[in-house]
C-alpha cells in the first residue's frame, strides 16, 4: 500500500516498536495525505478501565515509551491532520451486541475533527491477503488518476477483486480460492467522501 501511494518506505512506515502512541503524537501528521493504521480497534469495555474507543498500538514495554499502548479517541481529537484518507483496516466489530459500530463512529468522528476528509474502515475482521490486495489496488488507482474520486476508486477496486481476485498458494502456485465472495471485499466502507475528486498535490 505504501509503495502504491509512493510513500518513502524508510521515513513514512512505522512497524513493531516504532508503531507506538508517542510516535503518533510527536509526528507532524499534517504533511501526510494518507494515514493508515493496520491494527485492532477496541471498544469501551474490551479492556479493564477502557471507557472510550481506541486503537491498539505497540505495548509500552516493547516500544520503550510511556503510556498504555492505546491511542484513544481523546488522543485522536488532539491530533492535527490534513489527510485525504485515514485507513482503519482492522476495526474490532466482532462483539455480538454491535458495540463495534460505536467504535467506528466514535473513532471516525475523532479523525474527522482532527482533519481527515475520508475514512476507509472495515465492518468486520478481514482476510489478510485480500485486504492487502484491495488497499494496494485502491491507492494505486488513485495515484494513477488524480481525478478519480475516492468512492469511484473503491468501487473499481471492489469490482476488480470480484472479477479477477484470487489467492494463489505460494508453495504450489495453484489458485486456492477466489476473492469474489463478499467476505473478501464487502467489509470495507468509505465514510466522508464528498463526491469530488481530490485536489492533486505538488
Amino acid at each position: 500500500m505504501a509503495q502504491a501511494a509512493r510513500a518513502d518506505l524508510g521515513r513514512d512506515i512505522f512497524l513493531g516498536p516504532d508503531a507506538n502512541t508517542e510516535r503518533v503524537k510527536m509526528l507532524d501528521l499534517t504533511r501526510y495525505r494518507i494515514i493508515a493504521f493496520a491494527t485492532h480497534g477496541l471498544v469501551p469495555g474490551d479492556l479493564d478501565g477502557l471507557t472510550q474507543p481506541a486503537l491498539a498500538l505497540s505495548a509500552p514495554e516493547v516500544a520503550k515509551v510511556g503510556g498504555n499502548g492505546l491511542l484513544t479517541m481523546e488522543d485522536i481529537l488532539a491530533l492535527r491532520l490534513n489527510a485525504d484518507w485515514v485507513v482503519l483496516s482492522a476495526c474490532n466489530t466482532a462483539s455480538g451486541n454491535g458495540a463495534g459500530a460505536e467504535a467506528v463512529s466514535g473513532l471516525g468522528r475523532a479523525f474527522f475533527y482532527a482533519g481527515a476528509r475520508a475514512l476507509l474502515v472495515s465492518s468486520w475482521p478481514v482476510e489478510t491477503t485480500s485486504a492487502r490486495a484491495l488497499t494496494t489496488d485502491l491507492f494505486r488507482r488513485q495515484s494513477a488518476d488524480a481525478r478519480l474520486t475516492r468512492a469511484k476508486a473503491l468501487q473499481q477496486t471492489m469490482k476488480a477483486l470480484i472479477d479477477d481476485g484470487q489467492f494463489v498458494e505460494p508453495r504450489t502456485g495453484q489458485v486456492a480460492f477466489s476473492y469474489a465472495h463478499p467476505l473478501f471485499w464487502a467489509p470495507f466502507i468509505l465514510v466522508g467522501d464528498g463526491g469530488e475528486a481530490p485536489v492533486p498535490r505538488r
